[in-house]
């Protein structure tokens, strides 16, 4: 595909800008769904806080396009309850921080959610594309994107602010049809509400404290007490990340919650000795730090789930005949490797030697997997 050749016609900017302004005429608005796809996206802040700040709404419905401020859509039962249907598709593009946004500015969980970038890798665009780059391929059409990290939450919003918004839905319904029409071809039809309801999942579980510790890859060298300990510390910059609306490097770094764990101090002076461990913080957080690392000491650690270790030198090299596979498949599908196998998932494989363990034994990645199910099955118990 190339830009100079758009493979379809580039939905019409409208002559208007219209605003929804009161939470009964959203209701109102978004009665006329039944069953048809909701376009969806939402723009926000988020430098010096915990969780983004709501700036705007934007709503798509086959060509009506409409903006909401956040402070009306809270307000609309109808929004929050489309939302929440799993029976009413909602498109979006790059979905994961609009997603975070719902959980936490309205308290649910989307469903329904329909991931267009992914979406568009499984139809063969390629890897992660930007929404932008991917409007000119299928459009022909360049988008004015200057107006990408201006203030989302101050008003009046400027015609230039407005206009890039609408562009953020204005093709996402085309776009979508693009997509379903290839994936038709390739037979996979389920394939991304499959994989979007994965992904939506997969975020949901951000929020579990307790398995924070596990993002922390840095930590695979601490013993098992010590990751217990950094179980603990994680868990409590969880909620007082949330309690302050701080971002957690705000609070306290992962490298330094690392190396308290690896430490073990037992007093303010054993801590304060903590290379690069700010004053503030100890002055702060001394004694509840104290406290979690006494705490973690003392855990069970039999049922704990530690910190994977990188590959060794001789499961890189199994790593590399097992992707090798996974990646003749990818490429006799054309789906991206980093789609169909994450390293993550491939790690998992390799460290239990079973694709069960990768998820590659249902679904989409089992469909694409079948050429060379037998081989990798083989590789695995060698």
């Amino acid at each position: 595909m190339a830009s100079s050749n758009p493979v379809a016609e580039a939905p019409p900017a409208p002559a208007a800008i219209e605003w929804i302004t009161e939470p009964d005429a959203l209701d109102q608005w978004l009665t006329g769904i039944r069953g048809e796809p909701l376009a969806l996206d939402t723009e926000f802040e988020r430098v010096s806080t915990f969780f983004p700040i709501p700036g705007l709404v934007q709503l798509g419905l086959g060509t009506e396009y409409r903006l909401v401020d956040p402070g009306i859509a809270e307000q609309s039962m109808e929004f929050r309850r489309i939302l929440a249907d799993s029976n009413s598709p909602k498109l979006l593009y790059a979905m994961s921080e609009d997603l975070e946004l719902f959980r936490h500015w309205l308290d649910l969980e989307p469903a329904g959610v329909i991931d267009l970038q992914i979406g568009a890798a499984l139809a063969g665009a390629g890897f992660s594309v930007g929404y932008a780059r991917l409007v000119e391929t299928l459009f022909g059409e360049t988008l004015d994107k200057s107006a990408t990290r201006s203030d989302w939450i101050s008003r009046p919003l400027s015609e230039a602010q407005q206009r890039y918004a609408l562009d953020d839905i204005r093709f996402l319904a085309p776009m979508a049809d693009w997509v379903m029409t290839n994936l038709a071809v390739r037979n996979l039809e389920s394939a991304l509400a499959e994989e979007s309801d994965r992904f939506a999942s997969e975020l949901a579980t951000q929020d579990d404290y307790a398995n924070h510790y596990l993002k922390l890859r840095g930590g695979w060298t601490l013993s098992p007490r010590q990751q217990a300990v950094l179980r603990a510390l994680t868990a409590w910059r969880e909620e007082e990340s949330r309690r302050r609306d701080r971002p957690r490097n705000r609070v306290v770094g992962d490298p330094l919650l690392i190396a308290i764990a690896e430490r073990l101090p037992e007093s303010v002076r054993r801590l304060a000795d903590i290379q690069g461990l700010p004053q503030p913080v100890i002055r702060r957080y001394g004694d509840k730090i104290l406290e979690l690392v006494s705490q973690g000491r003392a855990a069970s650690t039999d049922a704990m789930t530690l910190i994977p270790a990188p590959l060794s030198r001789q499961e890189q090299s199994f790593y590399k005949q097992v992707k090798r596979l996974i990646a003749s498949a990818a490429e006799a599908a054309d789906v991206p490797v980093e789609l169909l196998a994450p390293r993550k998932r491939l790690e998992a494989v390799v460290h239990q030697r079973d694709l069960a363990a990768g998820l590659f034994n249902s679904g989409w990645r089992r469909q694409i997997l079948a050429p060379v199910r037998e081989q990798l099955e083989e590789l695995l118990r060698s």
